[in-house]
């Protein structure tokens, strides 16, 4: 698992074309650095500088895209080394939580005996960890609605699959490298599968189309046949 602990070294700034610039924290996944690009996205959205038409989190670092007829790199990249100067890299608590059901092992979750197997568990103990306590949003992104949860304990931590599958199907709650994901359409992935959900968190449809956001709370249940 990705050191909880670790202090937060100083963001670093890297130009993205004639359109970026990219905000981060770290080099790898830390709770610290997620949750001060978390918390730095939602004080860009509250007060944006000047030229800045968006900013989104990932795991460990901030987009910001900017207008090139309204400013440029230099110019949004010291105000932005203002902003990092003067903001809370641990502040904003989470906006929302949420109840996710989930179907757990068999055929909705065809690596869970392997999981358990490798940590020494049995399937009732994994899902009463899994079950226990809320696990943060970390980010969303890779594909529609695709979001990452953590960070789970070293003592659960488990590597991603040797071999990736080609379809792994909407609603998949998946377990890797101490995150729990959650699928929201049909993608090509190595981690574990570990059961499913009819909870959908992408709908293009919908404004904005997404349902889980950075941040947010969700407490995993498992549905009771």
């Amino acid at each position: 698992m990705a050191d909880t602990k670790a202090p937060l070294p100083r963001a670093r700034l890297v130009p993205l074309g004639d359109q970026g610039v990219l905000v981060r924290f770290a080099e790898q996944l830390t709770d610290a650095a997620n949750r001060a690009a978390i918390a730095f996205a939602r004080a860009l959205d509250k007060e944006p500088p000047p030229g800045a038409v968006e900013s989104a989190s990932n795991l460990v670092s901030v987009l910001v895209r900017y207008d090139p007829a309204a400013t440029d790199y230099a110019t949004l990249a010291g105000e932005l080394r203002l902003r990092l100067g003067s903001f809370d890299p641990g502040g904003n608590p989470p906006s929302t939580r949420h109840d996710i059901a989930v179907d757990y092992g068999g055929e909705f979750g065809p690596d869970l005996a392997e999981i358990c197997e490798s940590l020494g568990k049995n399937a009732r103990d994994f899902v009463g960890f899994h079950t226990a306590s809320p696990v943060r949003v970390l980010a969303t992104g890779f594909a529609p609605g695709f979001v990452y949860l953590g960070l789970h304990a070293d003592d659960w931590t488990v590597p991603r699959r040797r071999e990736v599958r080609e379809a792994v199907p909407a609603g998949s709650v998946l377990f890797a490298a101490a995150q729990t994901a959650i699928a929201a359409t049909t993608i090509r992935s190595g981690w574990h599968v570990i059961g499913k959900t009819d909870f959908g968190n992408f709908d293009a449809a919908r404004v904005p189309p997404t349902i889980l956001t950075p941040g947010d709370l969700v407490r995993f249940r498992e549905r009771k046949p």
